[in-house]
């Protein structure tokens, strides 16, 4: 590699799980000496046991492995992936001291406790759905995203990373069941908005829409506000510090910012063709937003202006496959899964937002995987 340039308890809820605590098979932690300067973890989506990969971040923002975890569950490739088995953005996600990961080809998500880079798994919950993709994590709720059979979410109540599945709180998104491949054709990924009160859906190319929930005391808007681009295949996305929904286009290989107005209707600010291919997948660190080509096998670099203009910034190269990404607590560090081997390449982000390389980690049965938080 090379630089190139947010509640309602007026539903009875339901939880069913299993799996409390961890045992010696939930997990092989490494002995080490010394105070990581922060931890990043790796989802594997194994197809035959899904399991999440621990490693300290060093102080020169280099990662050392530091145990595996199973998650209790199996992962998924959709059909017509091929290094991104779940083809969507934040199958992994912290909150606070809980990681909550889904397990596609089990139909579930599973809830762990952070102890620093040691991981206690709590609970095993189905996900009310086919094939979970994505999950969304603020204050005391949680929401999953489920692929197939035309999409549909689930959400949780979160009590200290004991989740309580509602289930006034399933809504289907309608989408073609028997759509081809699966791969571009399932929505991507599920987030809120900043302030909490909506949920938004990426649809890629499903509709090429935003899907857009209200929240309120009874769960989601019976409805989404859907706003479709045509042709622009929505996949993942991130808000930055001004509120932007920052996303990644695969129709036209684009990064695109948009505002998500009161109403819920999602329009575009600004537009940026990337040059490269296969464009699906975005981390934003402070006003630097980073996308990734899967199919060039590069982050392409933009500086976010605070009315959603982007500027380039560059071009990096990464191993093959390049996927999920995130950026350190302290914004200095960014780390992206590279699927075609099951490899991490670590970065350092310099002042002007150019990547430099400074190392990688091959990640144990991490080919086709994505899910990835930095702390």
């Amino acid at each position: 590699m090379k630089t190139l340039s947010r509640l309602g308890l007026a539903t009875i809820a339901t939880v069913a799980f299993v799996g409390i605590g961890v045992t010696a098979a939930d997990a092989t932690p490494a002995q080490h000496p010394g105070p990581p300067a922060g931890t990043v973890f790796v989802q594997t989506d194994g197809l035959s046991g899904n399991q999440i990969v621990s490693y300290d971040r060093l102080t020169d923002g280099t990662l050392r492995q530091a145990g595996i975890y199973d998650t209790g569950g199996n992962g998924v490739a959709l059909n017509g992936s091929v290094v991104d088995h779940l083809a969507s953005q934040s199958s992994l996600v912290r909150s606070g001291q809980s990681l909550f990961a889904v397990n596609g080809g089990s139909n579930s998500v599973t809830s762990f406790t952070v102890a620093g880079d040691r991981l206690i798994r709590r609970q095993v919950l189905d996900s009310n759905g086919q094939a979970p993709v994505s999950i969304a994590a603020y204050g005391h709720l949680v929401y999953v995203l489920n692929a197939r059979e035309g999409g549909s979410i689930q959400g949780y109540l979160n009590f200290g990373g004991n989740l309580i599945a509602v289930p006034g709180w399933h809504r289907d998104l309608g989408l073609d069941p028997n759509a081809t491949p699966e791969f571009t054709s399932t929505p991507a990924q599920i987030a809120f908005t900043p302030d909490g009160t909506k949920l938004v859906i990426s649809t890629k190319g499903g509709t090429s829409a935003f899907d857009v929930f209200s929240l309120g005391l009874l769960g989601p808007s019976l409805q989404p506000v859907v706003s479709t681009f045509a042709g622009d295949v929505p996949f993942g996305f991130q808000f930055d510090a001004h509120d932007h929904l920052i996303a990644s286009e695969a129709g036209p290989n684009a990064v695109a910012s948009f505002t998500v107005n009161p109403d819920g209707t999602v329009t575009k600010d600004a537009e940026v063709a990337t040059g490269q291919k296969a464009t699906c997948w975005i981390v934003v660190d402070g006003d630097d937003v980073y996308a990734s080509n899967a199919g060039s096998g590069t982050l392409s670099g933009y500086q976010i202006g605070q009315n959603g203009s982007l500027s380039p910034i560059g071009v990096t190269s990464t191993d093959a496959g390049t996927v999920d990404a995130a950026v350190s607590a302290d914004g200095r560090y960014l780390y992206v899964q590279a699927g075609a081997a099951g490899i991490v390449d670590e970065f350092e982000v310099g002042s002007t937002g150019i990547l430099q390389e400074i190392g990688s980690v091959t990640v144990p049965n991490g080919v086709g995987g994505e899910g990835i938080v930095a702390g």
